[in-house]
């Protein structure tokens, strides 16, 4: 649909594919954003397979309009949607083994610490995010800076949407006791709830630890235990 059929309310959202369809109506539209939208104030889980989709683009919108704002501007999710997304990404990760098998071409990369905004320059140096480019991404994402929630959500929201074009192994950071001492739990205490911090370090627990890239390129983030011998 052209941005000149839509309302003032929906231009504003066009990248989102949803309101670019021809399949729904305006008003249609018009309520899911203001389920989904920016600023709500209540957020209810989607029940639909398309619903959710739309939640994770209205997601993904919010968290890539950093790239217009200041530096260090925090991005603020309604936790209710933090929660669903962890739990989404969760189920993803379920699925994968503790060894990844992956194929190149595909970026590697990692160690963000919290740094949102240097995180989303690398995508752009790197020649864009999912679904452009592949990314294995070897651990410590949270913990330092300041901003290790809004890291997590773009992270988890590429991962629901682009589940084989973005793959997370575990660092020594994503775990309760690192995390408890290094600022990530300081941070969901802050800006949202003790609850929040518990969510993600459950999440943590599912992340693969390493990956082989074409059978050759053996990614991790920490070193090798010496009881280590075989892959399997």
């Amino acid at each position: 649909m052209p941005l000149n059929k839509l309302p003032k309310a929906l231009q504003l959202y066009y990248s989102v594919d949803l309101i670019r369809s021809p399949e729904l109506s305006n008003d249609e539209k018009l309520s899911l954003v203001k389920q989904f939208g920016k600023g709500v104030k209540e957020w209810n889980p989607p029940k639909t397979d398309r619903v959710k989709a739309f939640a994770v683009d209205m997601i993904l919108y919010q968290l890539n309009e950093a790239k217009s704002l200041k530096v260090n501007t925090f991005i603020n999710l309604h936790e209710r949607a933090i929660k669903w997304l962890i739990r989404e990404c969760q189920e993803v990760l379920k699925t994968e083994p503790t060894l990844l098998e992956l194929e190149a071409p595909i970026k590697v990369t990692g160690d963000f610490h919290g740094q949102y905004y240097d995180m989303l320059r690398l995508f752009e140096i790197s020649g864009g995010a999912p679904p452009i480019n592949k990314f294995l991404l070897v651990g410590d994402f949270v913990d330092r800076g300041k901003q290790s929630i809004e890291t997590m959500c773009l992270l988890m929201a590429y991962k629901v949407k682009f589940p084989k074009m973005i793959f997370m192994l575990r660092g020594n950071h994503e775990c309760i006791s690192i995390t408890r001492l290094y600022g990530f739990y300081d941070e969901c205490k802050r800006r949202y709830s003790i609850s929040l911090w518990r969510e993600y370090c459950g999440m943590f627990n599912h992340l693969p630890v390493a990956a082989i890239i074409d059978e050759r390129i053996f990614c991790m983030h920490g070193g090798l235990s010496p009881d280590l011998i075989h892959l399997s």
